[in-house]
């Protein structure tokens, strides 16, 4: 949790490559043809062989489908295409014994494999629990038999929302009940003396995917004979740059903890933009293991031998994180008041964005803060709450006073940094909070301390700027300066770090502080470097949105080569993905594949221009009952596929509407959410 190290796994096959071990991190995507459609599906594979996917996936509907597999193979192979293919099963066991044959990988849904009912109440006995595992086992047995036959590797693949009946009635709809239904195949798959597995925990719900996989790794890793690659990925993570943040944070947040061997960004637009996502995220982390070594392919003893050392390392070694890996819970923090807005305790987080014009530019900044700050723009605009500027000398100082007489009734939002002491002490009676910034072996304790306290107009935020020492140094430096602090009775006060690393270094922080008794607010800080676009978004996704999803993190401040705009939007993306502030509509949207039969992206496009305003409500928008009820497991309103352009319409996992014309459904989908009361009209008032 302090640190970058990689999980080591038992290496499994796949095809031309390998997966887990010293192997690069894989990156997959599926197709949205129709697997029947050999020439669409070929083309379609041939794009994504292109653009570089290491891994195609094809739905595997039927025994039919799992037939014309031969031709997509043969196919792809006379024309030099050996990317490795996955065969995409739910609930057809005769379909996965045809698709074995003709693929590198078969998934397998846990949720959906030789399972009848779904969403019952009903209660299992211990009797009718035992039978039904039997149940199981007989007919997957075939199938595990028939993998190690043909060479073939396997994804238990569990997806929150689809399990069994009967794992609900004893777990839950919950993180341990899709580790229990991936183990109890595992353990029939290791009975049987097949190992060539790998896992996967999805979920559309990122803190949900995140203590899932974690749990996932603590259970089979202490309990099965091997550790086994890992499938990561954000199901139904949505379109645009909403589907990218969620995919960045639930991905990246485990990448960040070394855990991960393949990964796959479901997106709701074509199959080949998935692809430079998945490696822009991927890369960080195969740069560190080609700087490390590439060590090559792994003997299994030396695998296990590895595992162990490993593992009495571990427990001689190991310090507790600050958070719970296994169930969300926000970080316990006192309260302050900001500018009237309060910041801490169970309030939601706030934005700031620091201003990139500079303070001698008078009409450029200006004009910068009326764009994050948007004053003008309707009320439910996202907007920044806050706008930070760098005074840096004198003349700063001046035009600072110039700007807040302009700006009037919004200088309230504008914030300063500073990394001078004699401006600091002069700024705490201009702008509502103060931001100073700490510098690796600064002296100036005294002198800070005798500037700060509770009568001054600022909030104060004492800033670490982290750049060669070690992780827990800003910890010490913090905790130090917070504990005088503390004993002045000094209570209006943040903290914060600026780092390359912020998820290691906020989660030292965050710990030295638990173990100090210290609820001071943390504002989560983070500085790009680059101007593009994709590599920002997926660096302050990781890096902020990660500290999020532990429960870390009081306000969120982004300073990028975004425009304001895009900069504002990013922050409350991140906010929303992780679950902690809702500022519009939440979006669970599928990707699509062979088992969809509508206009899947423009269904999307169309709901989302009808319901984008309203705030904290969740829309599943599913091409199909696999993806549908029960993969959007806690949407307020479903879109589902029935059918060649038919869609069943749900609230929550009810459906209200089966079988309505494509060219009506969305129509009637706002005429449901009026009538559930979910529906606002959007806010159009200027202020």
């Amino acid at each position: 949790m302090y640190q970058y190290r990689r999980r080591f796994t038992r290496e499994v096959a796949f095809g031309n490559i390998a997966l887990g071990g010293y192997q690069p991190i894989r990156v997959e995507s599926m197709t949205n043809t129709h697997t029947m459609d050999t020439v669409a599906t070929v083309e379609q594979c041939r794009r994504l062989y292109e653009a570089g996917c290491e891994i195609i996936r094809l739905t595997v509907p039927t025994e039919k489908d799992a037939e014309n597999l031969k031709n997509i193979k043969e196919q792809l192979r006379r024309d030099g295409i050996d990317t490795p293919l996955v065969a995409d099963i739910h609930f057809s066991a005769r379909a996965a014994l045809k698709a074995v044959e003709f693929v590198e990988n078969i998934r397998i849904n846990p949720g959906n494999y030789a399972t009848s009912q779904k969403f019952s109440s009903s209660e299992y006995t211990e009797e009718e629990y035992l039978k039904e595992i039997e149940h199981v086992r007989q007919e997957f047995a075939p199938l595990v038999e028939k993998a190690r036959q043909y060479g073939v590797s396997m994804r238990i693949g569990t997806n929150h929302g689809s399990l069994s009946d009967r794992i609900v009635s004893r777990y839950g709809n919950s993180p341990e009940g899709m580790v229990e239904a991936a183990l109890e195949f595992a353990r029939f798959c290791e009975e049987a003396g097949y190992y060539d597995l790998l896992f996967s925990m999805k979920s559309s719900n990122v803190r949900v995917m995140i203590q899932a996989y974690r749990l996932l790794v603590q259970e089979a890793d202490a309990e099965l004979h091997y550790a086994y690659p890992l499938h990561l990925g954000v199901t139904e993570a949505g379109d645009g740059d909403e589907g990218r943040v969620k995919s960045a944070m639930g991905i990246g947040a485990l990448l960040e903890d070394g855990l991960g061997d393949t990964i796959r960004v479901s997106l709701t637009e074509d199959p080949v933009n998935e692809v430079p996502v998945g490696f822009a995220l991927v890369k960080k982390y195969n740069d560190f293991h080609l700087v490390n070594g590439d060590r090559g392919h792994i003997p299994l003893k030396h695998v296990i031998e590895s595992r162990k050392k490993q593992e009495n390392n571990t427990l001689s070694t190991a310090e507790l994180p600050p958070f719970n890996p296994f169930r969300y819970q926000r970080r316990a923090s006192s309260q302050i008041v900001l500018a009237g807005l309060p910041i801490g305790g169970d309030n939601v987080p706030r934005v700031e964005t620091e201003v990139q014009a500079s303070l001698s530019d008078h009409d450029a900044v200006f004009e910068e803060i009326v764009m994050r700050l948007a004053p003008d723009k309707p009320m439910d605009t996202i907007r920044s709450e806050f706008a930070s500027v760098c005074v840096n000398n004198e003349a700063d100082l001046d035009a600072l006073d110039e700007l807040l007489e302009r700006l009037g009734e919004e200088a309230v939002r504008v914030v300063a940094s500073t990394s001078d002491l004699s401006l600091f002490g002069r700024l705490l009676d201009k702008v509502s909070k103060v931001r100073f910034d700490i510098l690796e072996g600064e002296r100036f304790e005294n002198e800070l301390l005798q500037l700060i306290d509770n009568e001054r107009l600022a909030v104060v935020e004492l800033c670490f700027l982290h750049k060669a020492s070690g992780y827990s140094v800003p910890a010490r430096v913090l905790v130090h300066l917070a504990e005088k602090l503390q004993r002045q009775a000094t209570s209006r006060l943040l903290f914060s770090v600026l780092s390359d690393h912020p998820v290691f270094v906020y989660r030292r922080l965050a710990q030295a502080f638990k173990s100090s008794s210290l609820d001071y607010p943390l504002l989560v800080r983070f500085k790009g470097d680059t101007s593009d676009p994709l590599e920002t978004l997926i660096k302050s996704s990781v890096q902020a949105g990660t500290l999020f999803c532990d429960g870390i993190g009081d306000m969120l401040s982004l300073h990028t080569m975004l425009s304001p705009d895009d900069e504002v939007n990013l922050a409350f993306n991140i906010l929303q993905g992780a679950r902690i502030r809702m500022s519009k509509t939440e979006f669970i949207s599928c990707p699509g594949c062979g088992r969809t039969y509508f206009e899947l992206e423009n269904a999307v496009a169309a709901i989302k221009q009808r319901t984008a305003h309203l705030k904290g409500l969740k829309i599943g928008i599913m091409g199909c009952i696999v993806n549908g009820p029960g993969e959007m497991a806690d949407a307020d309103f479903g879109y589902v596929g029935a059918g060649k352009n038919r869609i069943s319409l749900y609230v929550g996992r009810e459906c209200v509407e089966e079988n309505i014309s494509e060219q009506e459904a969305v129509e009637r989908l706002i005429s449901l959410i009026r009538e559930q009361g979910k529906w606002v009209d959007p806010v159009c008032s200027l202020r």
